[in-house]
């Protein structure tokens, strides 16, 4: 069994994530700005406030891995990266493992093309989101190489507009969007989970990004 916490346990990945966790036996904390009567069977919720370091402290004082699934928008804008910079310390002192669900923008369109998020056809109502992801992406590669950490770039569909179901399987990647025969790029956040609970239970990525689709 390993303690798990989850920052943003009540929004749509982070949400799936604790509730997979949790039923594969997990000691699973999710963790939200404020309480939610929408508790599943499993999780312990916290509120919280996850840019505060003392708050941040204490939870990893009480956990193995932490999960980063807050997404920079809305009143969250710029402070997700506010949240990695307060962390990676915190991490560093209390030897947790980190965990970040990343974005698909800083995904190559191919091995020799740009970034996703410079494509033409990128909505500009997301780039702020992107960029902030790619920025949180960038602070784990500058920390100290004794941080655990991985960082978890989804489908380019993934996302609540675009729910899918669960499949039960996935594909891994690296730094390539990843797309299927007739080109697209989906994954329901009940099969990202599963990705990342079995990084988790079976770490593959140290210090390093990796994508994920069906």
């Amino acid at each position: 069994m390993t303690r798990i916490t989850v920052l943003g346990g009540t929004g749509y990945a982070g949400a799936a994530i604790a509730q997979e966790a949790a039923a594969r036996g997990h000691e699973v904390t999710a963790v939200a700005r404020r309480a939610t009567e929408q508790q599943a069977e499993g999780p312990r919720y916290v509120s919280g406030d996850a840019t505060d370091g003392t708050f941040l402290k204490e939870l990893a004082q009480q956990t193995d891995v932490l999960i980063l699934a807050l997404a920079p928008r809305g009143d969250m804008e710029g402070k997700v990266l506010e949240v990695a910079q307060t962390l990676i310390p915190i991490a560093l002192e209390t030897g947790i493992r980190v965990g970040v669900i990343g974005g698909a923008g800083s995904l190559k369109v191919a091995e020799d093309g740009p970034r996703l998020v410079d494509t033409d056809g990128f909505p500009e109502e997301f780039k702020p989101e992107a960029f902030e992801l790619i920025s949180v992406w960038e602070k784990l590669q500058g920390s100290d190489d004794s941080l655990d950490w991985f960082y978890v770039s989804p489908a380019a569909g993934f996302g609540a507009y675009n729910p899918g179901e669960r499949k039960g399987n996935y594909r891994l990647g690296g730094d390539v969007l990843l797309n299927d025969e007739d080109g697209n790029s989906d994954l329901s956040a009940e099969d990202l989970a599963i990705a990342v609970v079995d990084e988790i239970e079976k770490p593959r990525h140290r210090r390093t990004r990796f994508a994920v689709a069906y």
